[in-house]
């Protein structure tokens, strides 16, 4: 099983952006998946969660900003980020709780993906 982070990039304060973190190989079933962010001399910190059921929790400094959705039918979950700020600007992971088709329970992470909020 791999976890592909994908869709940071740079964006102008008050903008939009949307990450992806899709789940590949032996996925049976996509169940928790979590966002977490990690400034530059910061601690990894969380961001938002959804369940299998789709139950979200969003931390307070994205609370009203940040949706978090998925698709279970690509075994991908999404990060919508509007009015984004300057320090927004972090490498952002999901992790992820999956079942497998022969491996039983997987968890792990994905790679990062960089977001860049600066005029």
């Amino acid at each position: 099983v791999q976890l592909q982070a994908s869709g940071g990039g740079l964006v102008q304060p008050g903008g939009s952006l949307s990450v992806s973190c899709a789940a590949s190989g032996s996925v049976f079933r996509v169940n928790a998946v979590n966002w977490y962010r990690q400034a530059p001399g910061q601690q990894r910190e969380f961001v938002a969660s959804i369940t299998g059921g789709g139950s979200t929790h969003y931390a307070d400094s994205v609370e009203g900003r940040f949706t978090i959705s998925r698709d279970n039918t690509k075994n991908a979950v999404y990060l919508q980020m509007n009015s984004l700020k300057p320090e927004d600007t972090a490498v952002y992971y999901c992790n992820a709780v999956i079942n497998t088709h022969s491996s039983g329970i997987w968890s792990g992470w994905g790679q990062g993906t960089q977001v860049t909020v600066s005029s």
